[in-house]
């Protein structure tokens, strides 16, 4: 596994200091690029572990050099308006925040590798709607999906070790499997990614499934 090398001191612009907005453009960048299988997971953990602990702009370019052009964080000095250094990485529109997923008398589902927004709304109308987040990847420890079922159902796949809390309502409606957690074989501590479901189900349904405990977790009371 390598990283590529740094970028020349003797560039003054390299020597500036990094913000902390900086660092979280180079992780956000580097999430997509996870999420797009352009890194494996040691090289994500890697980079990911080197832009926190980046000092400077210098230190951060490389993490990128390597990625398709508009993951690039540019290091030219701050405009005038004071305006951040670089630009933010562009996200794909359907993983932007307040991403929908809308079935209206029909089935849609958002699942593979995807990246999970702070905040994903579902309807199912006379329709069904299933967000798998077995393979997706968190854009933060906390997410929230606000899941409207109207004579529909919405059903959520979250992966071992994944907190689900449940704020949602029901009317004349069910919400099932969200009392407990998806620990599974993965023991839930305090910086366990939690999954916050809210919206209302109105003679409709909203589920949770989780993923099969082996053996060992039904031994160990999981």
């Amino acid at each position: 596994m390598s990283v590529p090398a740094a970028s020349p001191a003797n560039d003054p612009h390299n020597t500036m200091r990094a913000s902390d907005a900086d660092r979280d453009r180079v992780a956000d960048a580097l999430r997509e690029a996870y999420a797009e299988g352009r890194l494996d997971v040691e090289e994500h953990n890697e980079r990911i572990d080197r832009a926190y602990n980046a000092k400077t702009l210098g230190e951060l370019a490389p993490l990128l050099s390597d990625l398709p052009q508009r993951h690039h964080i540019s290091a030219a000095p701050a405009p005038t308006t004071g305006g951040p250094i670089g630009t933010q990485p562009s996200m794909p529109p359907e993983y932007a925040p307040g991403s929908k997923v809308t079935a209206v008398f029909a089935e849609q589902k958002r699942g593979g590798r995807w990246l999970v927004p702070s905040q994903t709304t579902a309807a199912a109308v006379f329709g069904s709607v299933t967000i798998d987040l077995r393979e997706a990847v968190l854009t933060q420890r906390e997410v929230v999906i606000i899941a409207n079922a109207v004579f529909g159902s919405i059903q959520i796949k979250v992966p071992h070790g994944v907190v689900v809390r449940d704020e949602g309502t029901a009317i004349f409606g069910s919400r099932t499997g969200s009392d407990r957690n998806a620990a599974g074989d993965v023991p839930v501590t305090a910086d366990s990614p939690v999954v916050v479901i809210r919206g209302v189900a109105l003679f409709g349904e909203v589920s949770v499934k989780y993923p099969k405990v082996s053996k060992i977790g039904k031994f160990l009371g999981r």
